[in-house]
């Protein structure tokens, strides 16, 4: 089987997409988060879907800057670096949500409700420990990859300039939103989401245009007419 670059790109095309798909989705009538709320099978099924979102999100970053490395430069490769450190804390974040928190809740509901509260935007009431560096990188690496990478694609005018421009603004929205309550928290996943749907459906379309040139340039060249016979001397 021959795995071309435009099949990559497709890959990672629909791996953007489904990431904002679900994104979104899991946020539908996401309920309040607390030590109560962790101990249930919905929790866990919920940020189980977060764990496979960041991972198809990595997947669909990291093809979007492939595809356009020469025309982002520099400041695109450090955006991409970023956000991709973004997305692999939030799937650590996530799994830790669905298999160790409910493993202490019982133990220890207030720490539980200190790092659920700290993961949504809160400040907790106690020591939290490790968990505040994770969660402060996380959220600073996700923040500040989204400007930058959505602003380097902006500039660089491959995919849809409408939603590059939505990914670094969603990073700016979500920055001065977390300050409220875990109900508007809940809000902040659209806007994300939905630069990702629309960056996956371009970055189809430019995967198709591109798959469409290498074919064309790589078809061999119509066979030349035949010489005219040579003349008897």
């Amino acid at each position: 089987m021959n795995v071309t670059s435009t099949a990559l790109f497709r890959t990672s095309a629909v791996s953007a997409v489904v990431a904002g798909l679900l994104f979104a989705g899991v946020q539908i009538g996401h309920p309040h988060a607390d030590a109560t709320t962790v101990l249930t099978t919905e929790w866990a099924v919920r940020n189980a879907i977060k764990v496979l979102m960041a991972a198809t999100a990595l997947v669909g970053i990291t093809g979007m800057y492939l595809r356009q490395r020469l025309e982002i430069g520099l400041l695109g490769l450090v955006g991409y670096v970023v956000l991709a450190i973004g997305y692999l804390t939030i799937m650590c974040v996530t799994f830790a949500s669905a298999v160790v928190l409910p493993e202490v809740a019982a133990a220890s509901p207030a720490y539980v409700d200190d790092v659920v509260r700290a993961a949504t935007g809160g400040r907790a009431a106690g020591d939290i420990g490790a968990m505040q560096a994770v969660l402060a990188v996380s959220g600073a690496t996700f923040l500040a990859g989204g400007l930058i990478f959505g602003a380097a694609m902006f500039r660089a005018r491959v995919l849809a300039r409408w939603a590059s421009a939505l990914l670094a603004l969603a990073s700016v929205l979500t920055a001065s939103l977390a300050l409220l309550p875990d109900s508007f928290y809940r809000l902040l996943a659209y806007p994300d989401s939905l630069a990702l749907v629309g960056l996956g459906l371009s970055f189809w379309a430019s995967a198709r245009t591109a798959g469409t040139r290498q074919t064309g340039a790589s078809r061999p060249a119509a066979p030349a007419g035949r010489p005219a016979p040579a003349r008897a001397s």
